[in-house]
């Protein structure tokens, strides 16, 4: 399963809930996007964020990606303050409507990380208990190869 996160910036609420993700629903794939990318995740979200063990000042905003939009299971929208990351033609999009903490105090931004935190822990309950399903079937593996002698063809025979 394939689980976007977006938001304006890609440069704290997102970033917060693919963090998360990563941490609480292991064996998923998680990215995050932003409709204006910052140039830099916000200092305060990357100082509240390491407060619980996620180390993420080294991630880069990214913009949104139309294959992974494409490819995406669930897409969820920190808050829709912004139609590029809300509006999406036949595509459902899971609004979560949390506050930007950029530029506000430290203790805001510890109330949004909990909050963010909360919202990532009850999709993670979804997901395992079959709320959440992958718009696509899961890719079969490949047949393992014959591993047995090497074939000798046989003067006359053909293949």
């Amino acid at each position: 399963m394939l689980v976007y996160f977006l938001c304006r910036e890609n440069a704290g609420r997102s970033q917060m809930a693919h963090a998360f993700f990563e941490r609480l629903v292991p064996g998923h794939e998680v990215r995050s996007g932003g409709s204006e990318p910052a140039a830099r995740v916000h200092p305060e979200v990357v100082t509240v964020m390491r407060e619980v063990g996620a180390d993420i000042e080294m991630r880069r905003p990214a913009g949104i990606d139309a294959s992974v939009l494409a490819r995406a299971d669930l897409v969820v929208s920190m808050g829709c303050d912004d139609p590029a990351v809300c509006v999406y033609p036949g595509r459902p999009v899971e609004d979560w409507d949390i506050p930007n903490p950029a530029g506000k105090p430290i203790e805001e931004v510890r109330r949004i990380r909990d909050l963010v935190k909360g919202k990532v822990e009850a999709l993670s309950r979804r997901i395992r208990g079959g709320g959440v399903a992958a718009k696509r079937e899961p890719v079969p593996a490949k047949p393992a190869r014959h591993a047995g002698p090497p074939r000798t063809r046989l003067p006359g025979q053909r293949w």
